[in-house]
C-alpha cells in the first residue's frame, strides 16, 4: 500500500505544479504588467503586495493554486464594504458577503474562530461597513503568515522576477 501513497504525493504534487504553470500564463494575458520595482516591494512586505492592485491580483492567482482564493475574495469584499455609505447597500452587501463567506453552508467559506463567528452574527442584526473588521483582520493576519512565504517561494513569483530581470 505504500505504492499507492507514494503515486497519490506524485499526482498532489504534479496537480500543484500545474495549477502554478496556468497560473503563469493567465498572468502573462494581463494587460497591465508590474513594473520591475513594484514586483521588488511586494518582497518587502504583505502590506506593499495588498496596497498595490497588480499585487493583489498576482497573489490572488497564487491563491487560486493553493485553493485558498476564497481568503483575498472576501478581503476585498470587506474593502468594497467599508466604502459603502447607503444604508440598504450597505445591509445587502453585508448579507451577500455572510452568505458568500461566513455561512457554513458556503463553498467558499473562511477559515474564522468561533469568538469572530459569534461577533460576527451580533453585527448580523444591523450591519454596518465595519461589521466584518474582526474577521477580515483574521484573515488578513492569515494571508500573511500563512500564504505570503509560500508565495515568495512560489513559481508564480519567481517567473515575475525573472521575466522582469531579463527585460
Amino acid at each position: 500500500m505504500k505504492w499507492v501513497s507514494t503515486l497519490f504525493q506524485s499526482l498532489t504534487l504534479e496537480n500543484k505544479r500545474l495549477n502554478e504553470r496556468w497560473a503563469c500564463f493567465r498572468l502573462s494575458l494581463l494587460s497591465t504588467k508590474p513594473s520591475v520595482e513594484e514586483v521588488r516591494l511586494w518582497s518587502q512586505s504583505f502590506d506593499k503586495l495588498m496596497k498595490n492592485p497588480a499585487g493583489r491580483n498576482v497573489f490572488r492567482e497564487f491563491l487560486r493554486t493553493e485553493y485558498s482564493e476564497e481568503n483575498m475574495l472576501f478581503w476585498l469584499a470587506c474593502e468594497d464594504l467599508k466604502q459603502e455609505i447607503n444604508k440598504s447597500s450597505i445591509e445587502e452587501k453585508a448579507r451577500s458577503i455572510y452568505e458568500d463567506y461566513i455561512s457554513i453552508l458556503s463553498p467558499k467559506e473562511v477559515s474564522l474562530d468561533s469568538r469572530v463567528r459569534e461577533v460576527i452574527n451580533r453585527r448580523m442584526q444591523e450591519p454596518t461597513p465595519h461589521t466584518f473588521e474582526d474577521a477580515q483582520l483574521q484573515i488578513y493576519t492569515l494571508m500573511h503568515r500563512d500564504s505570503y512565504p509560500r508565495f515568495l517561494s512560489s513559481s508564480i513569483y519567481k517567473s515575475l522576477t525573472c521575466s522582469e530581470n531579463s527585460s
